[in-house]
């Protein structure tokens, strides 16, 4: 059984993110294997906020490179949340 703590697994906090929330939008790390019901459905029951859109995208690897061995950190999905009007996440 997949929980909504298996869907959203982290608030990402950076400058860009800081960004948007006057917007009431609010960027997520979710899984990769979710869709937008889903991830509508999980922030929802987790932060007791209505949604109004959701846009997603899957965030390529960058490459990294340690001495001679050259790799790439993990491609991971990003999900841009939109909050209905009057809607706010309290970030601490």
């Amino acid at each position: 059984m997949i929980t909504c703590y298996d869907i959203v697994k982290t608030l990402v906090r950076t400058e860009k993110g800081t960004f948007l929330e006057p917007e009431r939008k609010y960027l997520f790390q979710v899984a990769k294997n979710s869709n937008k019901i889903e991830i509508k459905k999980a922030i929802e029951e987790i932060f007791k906020v209505k949604v109004q859109d959701i846009n997603t995208c899957i965030v390529r690897g960058k490459l990294k490179r340690v001495r001679q061995e050259q790799g790439s950190t993990t491609p991971w999905k990003k999900a841009i949340v939109t909050l209905k009007e009057g809607q706010k996440i309290e970030v601490t």
